[in-house]
């Protein structure tokens, strides 16, 4: 038995060592080399330095598509410099193309078949005239100035693409998505400071047009294979705070699920089709792939480890301790008093959060172990 517990023991503090590692001691590096690196830039609202082609691939209904058209127009101070192109896909048969060309520079164009993002992606950014691409959704809206503020990042040769930032509704702000994504971007926004991010946010991001190469179909995450070439190519992907778009909708836990097993699965579709990525030599920010993306999917095998030697250990101490046996029930009487106050709500969707996203972990893993690729349905 005294084997099996310090066996436990070396388990336990491995795992430990692997979250303190990944979620603590990697973002506090980060964090303290951009601190060291860190420089202001100075923000402006004029002409962007290229001509920027918006792209906008979607198969939402055609009002939400007009008003997201309109805001995007609203960024074009000149319109011989930008161009809205907006990619249906091709499964999207009910949206009339006609209905969308609202202004000489927005282009409608049908997605490639079979259909998906990155097919309509493809054909979108075919119909594209202008040097710099930016990719954006239906359901966000651009703050004054973003575009050109994310465009004056390409003045720098060294840059291949550039993210903006993404802001959430102020009731999104407030919940534990809200509050992990503040963190997730204060990390991307460290890590495009010490050398590149990893991927991009999808809402707002630009690409050099050079740079642009036709998506695999059935492809998942567009928004870090694409910047994760740049990277490969030797060129970097930094982070533009000043560069935001507003999200407008707020996902309900179900939803946030979904997407997190959706993202995660394209991590691992990362790596079987761009295996350059795990290879050292090749890929110029590999221990921030390998710590911001892949090592994080071990986590709720580490915390099954960690809650493992909790219970084998609150079971010793009740155990040589008869006086305190009756201890749970004492907390369960107080967890019923509180239940119902503003603090217990506010413990109770963080931990299911925190277990749903455990979840996804899991979920994503046994999809990328069956090579499981088509999870928009999921």
């Amino acid at each position: 038995m005294g084997h099996v517990v310090t066996l436990i023991q070396w388990v336990a503090a491995l795992c430990g060592a692997g979250i303190l590692l990944v979620w603590i001691v990697y973002p506090l590096l980060m964090g303290c080399l951009a601190a060291r690196r860190c420089h202001a830039r100075k923000a402006s609202c004029g002409e962007p330095p290229l001509s920027v082609s918006i792209i906008l691939a979607t198969r939402d209904d055609t009002a939400a598509i007009r008003e997201r058209v309109a805001d995007c127009l609203a960024a074009a101070h000149d319109p011989s410099r930008y161009e809205v192109i907006v990619g249906l896909d091709a499964t999207a048969e009910s949206l009339d193309a006609d209905e969308l060309a609202v202004a000489n520079n927005v282009h409608v164009v049908r997605g490639d078949a079979p259909g998906g993002k990155a097919a309509t992606l493809n054909a979108a950014v075919r119909a594209a005239h202008h040097d710099l691409l930016l990719f954006t959704d239906s359901q966000q809206r651009f703050e004054p100035c973003a575009v050109t503020r994310l465009a004056e990042a390409f003045t720098d040769e060294s840059v291949g693409a550039a993210s903006g930032r993404l802001e959430l509704s102020e009731r999104a702000r407030r919940s534990p998505v809200g509050r992990y994504w503040s963190y997730e971007r204060w990390l991307r926004r460290c890590e495009g400071i010490v050398n590149s991010c990893v991927g991009a946010t999808g809402a707002i991001w630009a690409l050099r047009r050079s740079l642009w190469a036709p998506l695999p179909s059935s492809l998942i995450l567009d928004d870090v294979y694409a910047p994760m070439r740049v990277v490969l190519a030797g060129q970097r992907v930094v982070f533009i705070d000043d560069a935001r778009a507003t999200d407008l909708r707020h996902p309900a836990p179900q939803q946030e699920y979904r997407r997190k097993v959706r993202t995660l699965t394209g991590v691992l579709q990362l790596c079987c089709w761009l295996p350059q990525l795990l290879v050292p030599a090749r890929n110029p920010i590999w221990l921030q792939f390998v710590c911001h993306k892949l090592l994080r999917l071990l986590t709720p095998y580490w915390v099954i480890g960690l809650a493992t030697w909790a219970s084998m250990m609150i079971i010793r101490f009740a155990e040589s301790n008869p006086l305190v046996s009756g201890a749970p029930l004492f907390i369960l009487a107080a967890v019923g008093t509180v239940w119902k106050s503003k603090t217990a709500r506010i413990i109770r969707s963080g931990t299911v959060w925190f277990f749903m996203l455990q979840a996804a972990f899991v979920v994503a893993a046994v999809n990328g172990a069956r090579r499981r690729w088509d999870v928009w349905s999921t």
